[in-house]
């Protein structure tokens, strides 16, 4: 990792996660807030800062495909097709969700994952070694900040740390597909 800023970023953000701690922070679609997604206290923190109940799941970040083996019981094959087959932020609702926050799976066992390509969250999840959380920085309801000083003030002075890079960056893109899984190698468009 060249850039020192970048790199500082990531080691703060990591020292927080590590803690339990939120982040605010830029991901390949909008501004997010986000936790370790395996600790039930900080996945609860996230919930509690966007006013959200807790039986709307959150969205989980990782890094690689090969690494959703060890937070999905059995990856349905269409999985890895659609994943090998799209270059836009594509979330799939997983079934048999494993080793994480009990407070982040969904009642009927799934979980929402998306593998990130943007080098921030990418950086920060390698070297964090674990999934993160990945919802939009903003109390529920409202819309998705595309730019960080859209970003409420009662959302920023919520989170345990905000990474200071990207500021001034409008995201291009929008909320990511969201496709759920089903049986027989079908799966339902959620969010287009």
């Amino acid at each position: 990792m060249q850039d020192p800023i970048l790199k500082r970023e990531i080691r703060n953000c990591i020292d927080v996660l590590r803690k339990g701690g939120t982040i605010l922070y830029p991901t390949d679609t909008v501004w997010g807030i986000g936790c370790d997604a395996t600790n039930a206290k900080a996945v609860q923190k996230v919930f509690k800062i966007k006013k959200r109940m807790e039986s709307k799941s959150l969205i989980v970040l990782l890094d690689r495909k090969e690494r959703l083996s060890g937070y999905i019981s059995s990856i349905p094959a269409i999985a890895l097709d659609l994943l090998d087959s799209v270059d836009t932020p594509l979330t799939i609702i997983y079934p048999n969700a494993q080793n994480l926050a009990k407070n982040i799976i969904a009642s009927d066992g799934t979980i929402a994952i998306r593998l990130t390509r943007f080098e921030f969250c990418y950086k920060l999840i390698r070297m964090f070694g674990k999934p993160i959380v990945s919802t939009s920085a903003n109390i529920s309801g409202q819309s998705a900040p595309l730019i960080f000083k859209r970003i409420s003030e009662e959302i920023v002075s919520q989170v345990d740390y905000v990474v200071k890079i990207g500021h001034e960056e409008i995201r291009k893109t929008k909320p990511s597909t969201i496709i759920k899984l089903k049986s027989n190698d079908e799966f339902e468009i959620i969010r287009a």
